[in-house]
């Protein structure tokens, strides 16, 4: 789906906006004045009622008070889905990827989300810019991590993850963490339903040098490729379209290091790191 067909997302933010304004008007406050009483821009407010900036939790809990709402903001708060916490761009794929049967990826620059260590994915959103507020980056991690619970679902998906040896070789956090990250990678490579390749930085060319890219296979047995580049991201269902990614996937196992080679270059680069 191209993403100016793609329709909006309604989601938890979207309704708790809509409790705020609503309980803002019952009360007969202003958005000026609310922002005024909480310490915060007017524009703030606005943003979390039409959803387009999250409600944190001790903002909520002013509100409440505030607002005699009798603590309805913060419970909302506390029930949105851990994939809403989420950036926005990602949302999408972290929909399929709980239910997916089979899950295949192609990451040129960083470790996928699904196999982080905690750590690692500190320094992930640690490097981001500009730089993101520090309860953001938390919430995000705390996301990442509960997006891990596939790999215990029975029966898990089969999965495939293709990764340039140069991410392997970046010390993103510090050599400690890198260190540790390649070791989760080889225990997660020892999983029956797992594999993965690494793509030789002396490789002249490969198939995918136009960016990273995942295929999913849904429970209908539809099949989906999500795409994602600079704070954008969109899937594909058309399937010519899937067809082209699924053939440059294939070319792509090919081309890397089979499993075994993987897994005996991880064993190299944890002493390394």
């Amino acid at each position: 789906m191209h993403p100016a067909n793609k329709p909006k997302r309604i989601t938890s933010w979207h309704v708790i906006g809509a409790q705020l304004s609503h309980f803002r008007r019952a009360a007969r406050i202003t958005q000026p004045a609310l922002a005024e009483r909480v310490g915060l821009h007017e524009d703030t407010i606005g943003s979390i009622e039409q959803g387009r900036r999250p409600l944190k939790i001790d903002l909520a809990e002013t509100l409440d008070e505030l607002l005699d709402t009798k603590g309805a903001l913060a419970v909302a708060v506390a029930k949105v889905p851990e994939r809403e916490k989420l950036p926005a761009f990602v949302q999408d794929l972290v929909e399929h990827e709980e239910e997916a049967l089979t899950l295949l990826s192609y990451q040129n620059q960083v470790v996928p989300g699904l196999l982080q260590t905690e750590p690692y994915a500190r320094a992930v959103f640690s490097s981001l810019y500009p730089p993101i507020h520090e309860e953001t980056a938390e919430e995000w991690v705390s996301a990442r991590l509960a997006r891990q619970q596939v790999l215990q679902r029975t029966p898990p998906p089969i999965m495939n993850f293709i990764l340039e040896e140069v991410i392997l070789n970046r010390p993103l956090g510090s050599r400690e963490v890198l260190r540790q990250q390649i070791r989760h990678l080889r225990r997660c490579a020892e999983l029956p339903f797992m594999g993965i390749q690494i793509m030789p930085t002396e490789r002249s060319k490969h198939a995918a040098l136009d960016g990273p890219l995942i295929l999913l296979e849904t429970p209908e047995h539809d099949q989906l490729t999500y795409i994602e580049g600079q704070r954008i991201s969109f899937l594909v269902d058309d399937p010519d379209e899937v067809s082209v990614y699924q053939q440059k996937y294939g070319m792509l196992r090919s081309q890397a290091l089979t499993p075994e080679e993987s897994m005996s270059l991880l064993d190299d680069l944890a002493g390394e790191a």
